[in-house]
């Protein structure tokens, strides 16, 4: 386990590099910042906000047109909606919008998960780190591939990423009487999430557990009462016709059945047992990051085995990684952090969009799913109740009294839990302390395709817009 030291000594050793003078920050700040524009700008990673014209031509079709959910396509591609039905009544706002103003909506949305998420991670000694390393971390963000697909293509695992860090959140600060609402509302509009309402359960919160399947529950309802026949389709058939979202070895496939689909190994039995080997090592960790009130790990490794379980995890759903980064930097490791972070900046998995065969489409074409595989196996735990120094867990019992003669006059700061030295623990005990690091290309025919997209892509190609998405009717 890493104590409080070593993550203060991590933090020197981050001060200590870079420019040191106010000038300096700035200038680095603004190359940096130009580097990423230029990045960006250079390699054609933009994917015409593909899924977000899928959710905003579903919902204006079943708004205002009477069609159905289920029914929708993108013109020119066999992609229509395949989230739960009430996914789709949670979009129903984008019906009363334009589409600029639905991208403009789909862009500040993402950005306030955004905040909301990293205010979270960073725990509530955010405000210490500073403008300078803010600022840098957004700048490595920017280059991180998961979060750039989740933006360009207009997608929303960013709203339930924060969703369900807040329930991690509540359950760290001891204030859990609500905990569970934010995992049953994202369970009930991805799937994803389910299995945090299994990691409840692992950690004996039943109360949470509850709260979670209900809230799912009740919006599942709502969204049957809204239009039982597309909820019918749903469950009954939408859900297990994998085909329907898309190719099991399709590159940006970055989960354990994409690994077997490549491989050319489609058989259930193959994946059923790779799936649950996977959710034995979660359960097992889990319950050891439980145990030592690690909250935010044990929330961690729960959305790494999200991904890994998940029949198909594209490559903007890695956002799901993103505590588990958080994590590693609180716990003293930043260069193992910094490395894995940068193979997922480098959009490596799409120089086998063509051909994965031989030894190194096995690695590479699987680079995201070993990182994944890494931080299951090896996320640190431990770094919550037991990262507060004892001095700082003793301090009211032991000290002694002030006298009414001599009372008590020693500063705050030197208090053993409240110096820079401690701001560790109390990022530790209320969420991951984090930072982040960085780089891509390729192409593909599919929307879900590599940081070159070819001009024939539906995601890159305007002329290929539903005629809803590109003249939206008048409500």
């Amino acid at each position: 386990m890493t104590g409080p030291g070593r993550a203060g000594r991590t933090r020197a050793r981050l001060e200590r590099l870079g420019p040191r003078t106010g000038r300096g920050r700035v200038l680095l700040v603004l190359l940096l910042a130009a580097a990423v524009t230029a990045f960006t700008a250079t390699v054609p990673l933009l994917r015409g906000f593909f899924d977000l014209r899928v959710y905003y031509g579903t919902v204006h079709t079943w708004a205002h047109h009477g069609g159905r959910i289920y029914d929708y396509r993108v013109p020119g591609t066999v992609y229509g909606f395949t989230y739960p039905p009430f996914a789709a009544v949670a979009m129903l706002p984008l019906a009363l919008l334009g589409r600029a103003a639905a991208i403009a909506v789909s862009l500040l949305v993402n950005l306030a998960a955004l905040a909301a998420v990293l205010r979270i991670l960073a725990g509530p000694g955010r405000w210490r780190h500073g403008w300078y390393r803010w600022a840098l971390c957004l700048c490595l963000l920017a280059l991180f591939e998961p979060l750039r697909d989740t933006f360009s293509f207009g997608q929303v695992n960013l709203v339930l990423l924060a969703l369900v860090l807040v329930d991690c959140l509540l359950l760290t600060t001891g204030r859990g009487r609500w905990a569970g609402a934010g995992i049953g509302l994202a369970a009930a509009v991805k799937l994803t999430p389910v299995l945090f309402i299994g990691l409840l359960l692992l950690a004996g919160r039943r109360r949470a557990a509850a709260v979670a399947t209900a809230v799912a529950a009740a919006a599942t309802g709502l969204a049957a009462w809204a239009d039982p026949a597309a909820s019918r389709f749903y469950w009954t058939e939408a859900l297990w016709d994998t085909g329907r979202v898309g190719r099991l070895d399709y590159v940006s496939n970055q989960s354990l059945q994409g690994v077997l689909a490549r491989l050319g190994e489609t058989g259930r039995p193959w994946w059923a047992s790779a799936v649950l080997l996977a959710l034995c090592v979660w359960a097992w960790r889990v319950r050891r990051a439980v145990a030592a009130g690690d909250w935010p790990a044990a929330f961690a490794l729960t959305g790494t085995a999200a991904c890994l379980v998940s029949p198909i995890t594209w490559v903007h759903h890695l956002v799901w990684l993103l505590p588990s980064f958080a994590v590693l930097v609180r716990a003293g490791h930043p260069r193992i952090a910094g490395s894995l972070y940068a193979v997922l900046c480098t959009s490596v998995v799409w120089l086998w969009a063509g051909d994965a065969a031989g030894l190194d489409g096995f690695l590479g074409a699987n680079a995201y799913v070993w990182v994944s595989l890494g931080l299951l196996f090896g996320l640190p735990t431990g770094q919550g109740r037991g990262a507060r120094p004892p001095l700082a867990r003793s301090a009211s019992a032991t000290a002694p009294a002030p006298s009414p003669v001599s009372p008590a006059t020693t500063a705050a700061g030197d208090q053993p839990g409240s110096s820079s030295e401690a701001g560790a623990p109390a990022a530790a005990t209320g969420a991951a302390d984090g930072s982040v690091r960085e780089g891509g290309r390729s192409p593909s025919s599919e929307p879900t395709g590599s940081t070159c997209p070819a001009a024939a892509k539906p995601q890159s190609s305007s002329a290929r817009a539903s005629s809803y998405t590109v003249n939206p009717p008048s409500a």
